[in-house]
């Protein structure tokens, strides 16, 4: 992973671990539902976020260096792992 990938994912994490001790402190004070729900759905969007930009930088440089090392078992492999990913996304 690129140091700049990892930086900003590092930092979003954190903040989705804020996130999620809220929502801990939330249904510890019972507040209302659609309020934790509302908080869910925003951590849900934030894990995405994340998600989105570890693919992008796996697409970016560990595929690419597959493509262009022209090792053909390990461009095989790479978008093997690509698609299974993907099928679960």
């Amino acid at each position: 992973m690129r140091k700049e990938t990892k930086a900003s994912c590092v930092k979003r994490l954190k903040r989705i671990e804020g996130q999620v001790r809220g929502l801990v402190g939330m249904i510890d004070a019972d507040r209302y539902c659609i309020d934790v729900i509302t908080q869910v759905s925003a951590v849900r969007a934030a894990l995405k976020s994340v998600e989105d930009e570890v693919l992008k930088d796996h697409v970016a440089h560990c595929v690419e260096h597959a493509i262009t090392a022209g090792d053909r078992g390990e461009q095989r492999q790479k978008i093997s792992e690509l698609m299974r990913v993907l099928g679960k996304m």
